[in-house]
């Protein structure tokens, strides 16, 4: 089997999960910035085996799309480009950061660690990919 990625798809920063080669365990990868995103992408799928990609999607309280949804859907179209052969699916995100948020406070994190963003981004790809495999 291939691992599959989780993003946390942000204007400025992207939250970046992966789980094993047998697509049991979820952990953190990285925060990157989105801008540097698509390389970072192209040069981690050639060296790891990827079979899936699951892109958090985020939805208003309404229903409605959020603002950078666009740019979500083009990124889908640049690594549909490059790599046909990789599965790409989305996953609602709703309340991830707030999930996350707990989660670092039951880890006992010191506050001045969990003020750092890059953290909370991480813990959010994690559950996005976490409620994926939990889904199909």
């Amino acid at each position: 089997m291939a691992r599959i990625l989780g993003l946390d798809y942000g204007v400025k920063r992207t939250g970046i999960s992966v789980t094993d080669p047998l697509q049991i365990i979820v952990n953190p990868l990285k925060v990157i910035e989105t801008i540097n995103l698509l390389d970072f992408l192209f040069f981690y799928i050639e060296k790891e085996d990827i079979e899936k990609i699951v892109i958090g999607e985020p939805i208003h309280r309404d229903g409605t799309e959020v603002y950078f949804e666009n740019d979500i859907k083009t990124l889908i179209k640049e690594i549909n480009k490059k790599y046909p052969e990789i599965l790409i699916d989305r996953q609602d995100e709703s309340f991830t950061s707030s999930e996350a948020k707990d989660l670092l406070l039951q880890m006992n994190i010191k506050k001045k660690k969990r003020r750092d963003k890059s953290i909370l981004d991480k813990m959010s790809a994690v559950l996005i990919l976490q409620r994926y495999l939990k889904h199909i």
